[in-house]
C-alpha cells in the first residue's frame, strides 16, 4: 500500500478547532501585587501616620526657645538626651514605668482571659437568661465612663484604696467590649462539634477551655491583648483622680511637666517620647505574631 492511497480525500480531511483563548488564572498561592497607584497611597498614608511622632522627636530635640520662633524647626536638634534626662528626672518615668507596666500587664492578661471565657459562655454554652445577660453586658457600653468617675471613687475610698495601684486595676479587669468580641469570634471559629468531640472522650470543663477554647481563640486573644495594654497604658482620666505624683503611671507622671510659668514645651515632647517608646518596642517584638494571628484566624474564619 502506497503513501498516495493513505491520503483522505480533501472534504474528508479533518479541520483543527480553533483554539479558545487563554484566560489568565491566578494559582492558589501566587501573590498579588498593586500598581504604583497603591503604593503611592500606602505611603503618604505611612507618612502622615507616622508624621506626629517625628515631630515629638524633633520638638524633643530642639529647646524651648527655638519651638516658639517661625518657622518652626522641621530637622534635628542636638538637645535630646538633655530634654530625656530633664523629663526623666523631673516627672520620675523610673517608677511611673514600673507602675504603668504593672497596671497595664495586669489588665490585659485579666481583660483577655475573663472576656475568652465570658464571651465562649455566651457563644457555645446554653444557660438561662443568656441573651438578657448579652444584652445588659453590651447596654453597659453605652454608658459614658465620666458617670461612673464619683461612685467609683467613694468606692475605693471607702476600701482605703486611694493612691494605690489596685484603685487602678481592679475596676478594668473586665472589658463588656472584650466579651462581646471575643464571643463574636467564637461563634464562628469554634465548631459545636469540636467540643462535643471532646466532652465525648472525657475531658473535663477546664480541659476543654484550655485545649480547644484557647487555641481556637489565640489570634482575636492576641488582637484584644495589644487594643487593651495600648489602651491602659495610655489611659489618662481614672488615673489622674485615683492616683498622686508619689505612685503616678506614666500619663498621670507626664501631667506634672505642663506645670510653671511658662512650660517648657521641648521637656514636655520628651517626657511624651519617653511614654510612648514602650509601645514602639512592644509592637516591634510582637507585633509580626499579631499580625500572623489576625491573619489565620482570617484564614479559618
Amino acid at each position: 500500500m502506497t503513501t498516495s492511497e493513505l491520503t483522505l480525500p480533501q472534504d474528508q480531511v479533518p479541520v483543527p478547532a480553533a483554539r479558545a483563548p487563554r484566560r489568565r488564572v491566578m494559582g492558589a498561592g501566587k501573590q498579588m501585587h498593586g500598581g504604583p497607584f497603591t503604593y503611592a497611597v500606602l505611603v503618604l498614608l505611612a507618612l502622615v501616620s507616622l508624621a506626629p511622632l517625628v515631630w515629638t522627636a524633633i520638638a524633643a530635640s530642639r529647646t524651648n526657645t527655638r519651638l516658639a520662633q517661625t518657622p518652626p524647626p522641621l530637622w534635628f536638634g542636638g538637645n535630646l538626651f538633655k530634654n530625656l534626662q530633664t523629663a526623666w528626672d523631673q516627672a520620675g518615668m523610673g517608677t511611673a514605668m514600673f507602675n504603668s507596666t504593672v497596671v497595664a500587664g495586669t489588665i490585659t492578661i485579666g481583660t483577655v482571659l475573663f472576656s475568652t471565657l465570658a464571651g465562649f459562655a455566651f457563644a457555645k454554652l446554653k444557660f438561662k437568661f443568656s441573651s438578657t445577660l448579652l444584652l445588659l453586658t453590651i447596654g453597659t457600653m453605652m454608658i459614658p465612663p465620666q458617670l461612673a468617675v464619683v461612685p467609683l471613687y467613694l468606692w475605693m475610698a471607702d476600701l482605703h484604696w486611694s493612691n494605690h495601684l489596685q484603685t487602678v486595676i481592679l475596676p478594668t479587669l473586665v472589658s463588656a467590649f472584650g466579651t462581646f468580641f471575643m464571643r463574636q469570634y467564637l461563634v464562628q471559629a469554634l465548631p459545636t462539634e469540636l467540643i462535643e468531640a471532646a466532652r465525648v472522650d472525657g475531658a473535663s470543663s477546664l480541659r476543654v477551655v484550655w485545649h480547644v477554647v484557647f487555641p481556637a481563640a489565640r489570634p482575636a486573644m492576641a488582637v484584644l491583648g495589644l487594643l487593651t495594654f495600648v489602651m491602659a497604658w495610655n489611659d489618662f482620666l481614672w488615673p489622674i483622680i485615683a492616683l498622686n505624683q508619689q505612685n503616678p503611671t506614666v500619663q498621670v507622671a507626664l501631667n506634672s511637666l505642663g506645670t510653671g510659668y511658662i512650660p517648657d514645651q521641648s521637656v514636655i515632647m520628651a517626657g511624651a517620647l519617653l511614654g510612648t517608646l514602650p509601645l514602639l518596642i512592644a509592637f516591634l517584638l510582637f507585633g509580626k505574631q499579631i499580625v500572623g494571628g489576625i491573619m489565620q484566624g482570617a484564614v479559618k474564619g
